[in-house]
């Protein structure tokens, strides 16, 4: 709850903000976008996951705002077996009318759009389904595609492109994992759920007509929460100044392509525990740990992809010498430098400090997700008695988890 979110922050000025399909916050009435400074919502609070039959697990609540207003298979339809649903139709429709009405009103606007429909189970609506030839997860990209365009369309429409920042991204790599049912992380090791470059690396897209040429490409090291720090300042909000901001503004690398580099770290964390850092073309592996097991050559979050010490099954501490890559010429971490080479100890001379500092200056977190209950699944969400749609509650038995990734 410390935490302070950008909707929050720029009602400073005056600006009206709505989320649009995942939120996986927290699902607790606490957690919700309402309460972390949203002023509308239309989605969940988690993946689409199910269908489920209500009795040892709850179907995922779908929310308007801070009430819900259904739960997904049972009022918003899924069908899991054809891959075929509206939702994303749906999901476009909220973020078309939420820029009409806030246009129309006069008012600065953040629109966060988050569809689901390439997160497994994959869906598309009957307009792209079976259109692809990568079966339903391509047919989710195609529609999302889609979408997308329409919302520039709609901005253009409207007049205000050349005065709307939008930026496209993910939030992990391909699913490697579920084979032709996820994506491609083309030269990069492995994917979602490790911090190889396959798990960590997504695309950066940012459009911004009159303001950011098209076409052109950075070599600028960001990352999500840069996002943080650089809708602020463009919005011309001075981020929080009581506590460390881990992300930097990108608007000048953004808006000048004559701007030099940002010189910075990018952070590699699993759980609490630092695997990585990269620092400019070098990356130090300081953990290596792929999935747990018990084939040597088999990697379900690597398919097809085996390299000696560095797709391993065991967690290994490496911090004592860390294993480094250069992912410039070596995007693919296939080989690793020799710690007796010139190039490595003059590499780790520059990214051991950056290190001991980072550590020396960590404040931890407290860990959200250590203990397991299933009472505080989405039974009785918020808005339930509303559509007579709340479920019993189990009585409360938290456990310690166990997180196979």
């Amino acid at each position: 709850e410390y935490e302070q979110l950008p909707p929050k922050l720029l009602k400073e000025a005056d600006y009206k903000s709505k989320i649009i399909g995942k939120w996986h916050l927290g699902h607790r009435r606490q957690f919700l976008p309402c309460n972390r400074g949203f002023d509308e919502f239309f989605g969940s609070g988690n993946c689409h996951f199910g269908p489920y039959n209500d009795v040892k697990t709850p179907n995922m609540p779908v929310y308007k705002n801070d009430k819900m207003i259904g739960r997904y298979y049972t009022n918003f339809t899924i069908n899991k077996m054809t891959g075929q649903s509206n939702i994303s139709q749906i999901f476009l429709q909220e973020g078309l009318s939420f820029i009409e009405k806030e246009h129309s009103d006069g008012n600065p606007f953040f629109l966060y759009w988050t569809p689901d429909a390439t997160h497994g189970p994959n869906y598309a609506s009957p307009m792209f389904h079976g259109k692809s030839i990568r079966g339903n997860y391509g047919d989710a990209v195609m529609e999302m595609d889609y979408c997308v365009g329409k919302i520039l369309e709609k901005l253009k429409e409207l007049g205000i492109d050349k005065n709307t920042f939008v930026f496209f991204t993910s939030d992990n790599g391909a699913a490697t994992y579920r084979g032709s049912a996820g994506g491609d992380n083309g030269p990069f090791l492995c994917g979602k759920e490790t911090t190889y470059e396959g798990g960590m690396r997504e695309p950066g897209i940012a459009w911004w007509p009159g303001s950011i040429p098209a076409g052109t490409i950075t070599h600028q090291l960001g990352n999500v929460m840069d996002l943080f720090t650089t809708s602020l300042t463009l919005a011309g909000v001075k981020p929080p100044q009581d506590r460390i901001i881990d992300g930097i503004d990108l608007s000048p690398i953004l808006l000048d392509q004559t701007a030099p580099v940002i010189d910075r770290p990018i952070w590699y964390y699993r759980g609490n525990e630092m695997m990585a850092v990269r620092v400019g073309a070098y990356k130090a592996h300081y953990w290596m740990w792929t999935e747990f097991g018990k084939d040597p050559l088999k990697f379900t979050f690597c398919r097809g992809q085996y390299i000696q010490n560095v797709t391993v099954h065991d967690q290994i501490d490496h911090t004592d010498k860390p294993i480094l890559f250069n992912v410039n010429r070596d995007p693919g971490e296939k080989y690793i430098i020799s710690p007796k080479s010139k190039e490595y100890k003059a590499a780790m001379a520059i990214i051991d400090p950056i290190v001991k500092k980072h550590k020396t200056n960590l404040e931890p977190g407290e860990p959200s997700l250590n203990y397991c209950d299933g009472a505080v699944q989405n039974w009785a969400p918020p808005g339930c008695e509303d559509i007579n749609y709340c479920l019993p509650v189990p009585a409360s038995n938290p456990t310690l988890c166990v997180w196979g990734h």
